[in-house]
């Protein structure tokens, strides 16, 4: 008699093996095996308590002599009727799992079917969210390394921002200090601006002084010292501030 229960998963099965694997008894099948004895199916009284046993086992014969399911001797197809009595019968696992899945696809037991598989995703599935989670992977990385950029922008407008509070109100005489002072925030703004990371992002998208000269006119045009010509002004006499 075979020393059993034998491995869940396996190359070819026995009638009798399949059975107990679709009715999710594989940790009976020493039991069940022992009380069937010399005989290669169960009867409908064999085990009540399982009445799943006797339904998968005869499913599996009616397919086997209608010709639907494939059959041959340890592994190898062969198609002999007279096998159909032997007890070294066997069912091939990928013709098994084909008619279960044409006969019966609601059925997914363990034996033929990985987790993924019973959930109901399909390889190409399991493919496409793989390329997904990948695609994803980099973008969210993306998005972190432009997060980091603009944090460093917001970081360096506040200097600036700061440095304009400390300045004198509005109609004060400037010292030569404060002058400079005011180039430098100038040219610092200018660089911010039209500036890249360090791996290699923009910080904006002006491209030119003549650019950030235009967007400030059309926000700000008409107030006092908003002109193109006086901007090229403070921004050239501010880089050379900054170089100084």
């Amino acid at each position: 008699m075979r020393q059993l229960p034998t491995s869940l998963i396996k190359p070819y099965y026995h009638p009798i093996e399949a059975a107990i694997r679709w009715s999710d008894l594989h940790r009976f099948e020493t039991l069940i095996l022992d009380q069937l004895g010399k005989r290669l199916r169960p009867t409908q009284d064999d085990f009540p308590r399982w009445p799943k046993l006797y339904l998968n086992s005869e499913r599996l014969y009616c397919a086997l002599y209608n010709g639907e399911l494939p059959f041959g001797k340890r592994g190898v197809v062969c198609q002999d009727l007279s096998l159909l009595d032997d007890p070294e019968l066997s069912i091939y696992e990928p013709h098994l799992k084909a008619w279960m899945q044409r006969h019966y696809p609601a059925d997914k037991p363990s034996f033929l079917y990985g987790p993924a598989e019973r959930r109901g995703l399909t390889w190409a599935a399991l493919q496409e969210m793989s390329a997904n989670h990948a695609a994803l992977k980099v973008q969210l990385d993306m998005c972190a390394e432009k997060a980091a950029q603009l944090k460093k922008r917001n970081t360096l407008l506040k200097r600036a921002l700061a440095e304009l509070q400390r300045l004198p109100p509005p109609g004060e005489v400037l010292s030569d200090r404060g002058r400079s002072a005011l180039l430098n925030i100038i040219g610092g703004l200018l660089t911010t601006l039209r500036g890249s990371s360090p791996g290699g992002q923009r910080y904006s998208q002006f491209d030119s002084d003549a650019a950030i000269i235009q967007t400030v006119i059309s926000y700000h045009g008409g107030r006092v010292g908003i002109t193109e010509r006086t901007m090229q002004k403070h921004f050239a006499a501010a880089r050379r501030s900054l170089e100084a």
